[in-house]
């Protein structure tokens, strides 16, 4: 139930509005006599709306206005007055107030008033949230990496196919999945997120596909699965390369015939949610290892979108530890702090060979602990990065032997040929006259080679 708060020194007229307030809007009414009184009770009571008069002896509209914007509340106060002084409500608009209203106005444009000024703080916390949310966990930065990455978003995300995003733990592939729901024509639906590698084997196909109840120990309600709560909108399938091979089966399926039978049902529902799955695994391997689908491979692949790795884009290193060093000090509540370059040069020199952005993120959550004053200095930085971050030099070609001058060489080759086919094995396989790509995939492992 919405909660408003009228605020006025005529006992009477706030009591009529009060009962006006109830008989025509529905609203629970408190009434305060004066600035003072309707100040404690806002600490008291989570009211949703204030209606204000700003003519009052003691602590008047004015006063409360800047009492409010001095504590930092966000409840929105609507300011009304008898006078015919329309410059002072203006006034009071730029002190804080989101409307105003004369006492003359019959109620139903006063209701209207208040159901506009919720409205518009919903709005405001929506976009607050996003705000806070893309502030920590958007793709950020300007490298040529990331640049061709969200070309490829805009391309993919219109189109219904499925897409399979590809790239290293803690690199972003949740934060493309969004992007894609985003930019898509489902960006009004749900966006669901299934974990395969959490998902227990026996319950698989419950939280997939959902189920009746009754239809196991513990079913004691009927329950939509992901593809059903993602209708409309994206559902999207992290690790998908820990799926079991059974329940590998039974994706198809459903990717095929676009309809599910909850577990313990009969009835066909029709889904068709746009499908983003993502891996840090060469699925290509596990196929030839028969530990995933050939089928649902390629079902899942008819876009594939390679995310790259944070030692990929070393430029973009100063944007984001400075994101999060600002939404770091935020969610702490602390003072907003800075990182100093010689701490920045470390970060930039790190390899960044595990966990990526996630691990970046983390580090300067440390750094952010770990100093007393405003500046994140070199010494912040964990020891295992300053030890790791200065640039060795490489070995001149005079220094090394042959045998590893050869291994560079057949290193180049490989990843010439690797990137003219945009990193697809088979067809770089074919062009380096190998018997499958099997054997290319022994190559790379043998030369530890990577897409970065």
């Amino acid at each position: 139930m919405t909660l408003v708060l009228v605020v006025d020194d005529m006992a009477t007229l706030a009591q009529q509005y009060a009962y006006d307030l109830k008989r025509v809007g529905g609203y629970d009414v408190l009434t305060a006599p004066g600035g003072t009184e309707a100040l404690d009770l806002l600490t008291r009571s989570a009211v949703d709306c204030v209606l204000l008069d700003l003519e009052m002896p003691g602590l008047d509209g004015f006063g409360v206005l800047r009492a409010l914007d001095q504590i930092g509340s966000e409840v929105p106060v609507i300011v009304y007055t008898g006078t015919g002084d329309y410059d002072r409500c203006i006034q009071a608009v730029r002190l804080g107030a989101y409307g105003f209203i004369d006492k003359a106005e019959p109620m139903e444009r006063v209701v209207r008033e208040v159901e506009a000024v919720l409205e518009r703080k919903r709005l405001r916390g929506e976009v607050a949230s996003l705000q806070r949310q893309l502030g920590e966990t958007s793709l950020i930065g300007d490298s040529a990496a990331l640049r061709r990455l969200r070309d490829a978003i805009a391309r993919v995300a219109p189109i219904p196919s499925p897409v399979l995003i590809v790239g290293e733990s803690g690199s972003g592939k949740e934060l493309v999945a969004r992007d894609l729901h985003r930019h898509g024509p489902g960006a009004a639906g749900p966006f669901v997120a299934i974990n395969s590698a959490a998902l227990p084997e026996n319950l698989v196909e419950s939280e997939l596909f959902g189920h009746e109840r009754g239809a196991f120990t513990g079913a004691v309600s009927a329950r939509k699965g992901a593809f059903e709560a993602a209708e409309r909108g994206t559902l999207f399938l992290d690790e998908i390369g820990e799926l079991p091979l059974a329940a590998q089966a039974k994706l198809l399926r459903v990717l095929e015939e676009r309809q599910v039978t909850r577990l313990g049902g009969n009835r066909s529902i029709t889904v068709e949610p746009k499908i983003v799955a993502a891996t840090n695994r060469d699925l290509e391997a596990e196929v030839t290892a028969a530990r995933f689908r050939e089928d649902l491979y390629f079902r899942l692949s008819v876009h594939v979108l390679r995310v790259p790795p944070l030692r990929d884009r070393i430029s973009d290193i100063p944007e984001l530890a400075s994101r999060f060093v600002a939404a770091t000090c935020e969610r702490f509540r602390m003072r907003p702090k800075k990182l100093s370059a010689d701490a920045l040069d470390l970060l930039m020199r790190y390899e960044w060979r595990r966990n990526n952005v996630r691990e970046l993120r983390n580090i300067i959550e440390r750094m952010i602990i770990a100093a007393d004053g405003d500046v994140l200095r070199p010494e912040h930085v964990p020891g295992e990065i300053r030890d790791r971050s200065p640039a060795q030099r490489p070995a001149a070609p005079e220094e090394r032997g042959l045998a590893a001058l050869k291994v560079e060489a057949e290193r180049q080759i490989v990843v010439a040929a690797l990137e003219r086919h945009d990193w697809h094995i088979t067809r770089t396989a074919q062009q380096l006259g190998l018997a499958d790509h099997a054997s290319l995939l022994k190559i790379m492992r043998r030369l530890d080679l990577k897409r970065d």
